[in-house]
């Protein structure tokens, strides 16, 4: 899988993507990360890739000359591709959207900022608009890194544990995980529960799937 990310701060995802499972999964092959500046696309002197807004407003908005130029020149024609663009108007990200992606050869993200991205890019350059919250954020960078996790760790290889995956919260629709202890048995006045050491996998397993469908209620009722 091929991650390419445009941004006019490529250097932001070094931390990140160089550490933990993220790191092993490229260093494995699964996965190859490439941030891109989007300055390096721009055609004037000063490499400016926004202007003021048709219309009037405030702030700055993205061009979609270099986003063009750009997704043209990183996408490969002989990849199964799909491009998208981090907006706030956006479909909710979600963990079948995870696994969908993960089908592709290669995703291209557009990382927006400023006040916005010229509408033309949406229309015409992406595949598809993504968000991951009812928030606003001061780029796309973020949302990058998030589904670049989500995404990765779906892959066969990344997380050495394939069963993680298929067992973790939201791997189905209304799933969450089930709640997990380990040493000590005993801590203050806080116990493992009795279930978990007696050994019985049949009653661990119905207790587990009980407890997953007990956290989706509880989790409801909290946001209501």
């Amino acid at each position: 899988m091929r991650f390419d990310i445009v941004t006019i701060f490529p250097q932001i995802f070094d931390s990140y993507f160089g550490e933990s499972i993220i790191k092993r999964a490229k260093e494995k092959g699964i996965v190859e990360i490439v941030a891109h500046n989007l300055r390096d696309y721009s055609t004037n002197k000063h490499h400016n890739v926004d202007d003021t807004p048709y219309g009037g407003g405030a702030g700055m908005v993205m061009q979609v000359e270099p986003i063009y130029r750009a997704v043209a020149d990183i996408q490969k024609a002989n990849l199964k591709t799909r491009t998208i663009l981090f907006s706030a108007k956006g479909k909710r990200f979600k963990q079948k959207d995870a696994h969908r992606l993960a089908q592709y050869d290669q995703l291209i993200f557009i990382c927006g900022r400023y006040e916005g991205v010229d509408e033309r890019v949406a229309e015409h350059v992406v595949d598809e608009e993504i968000s991951i919250g009812d928030f606003v954020l001061t780029g796309g960078e973020i949302p990058a890194m998030l589904v670049v996790d989500s995404v990765t760790r779906l892959l066969p290889g990344a997380l050495g544990n394939e069963q993680s995956a298929v067992e973790e919260s939201h791997s189905e629709e209304g799933y969450l995980e089930f709640p997990q202890y380990t040493k000590p048995e005993k801590f203050l006045q806080w116990e493992v529960p009795k279930i978990l050491l007696s050994g019985n996998h049949g009653e661990i397993e119905k207790w587990r799937r009980e407890k997953s469908g007990k956290s989706l209620k509880d989790t409801r009722n909290k946001k209501q």
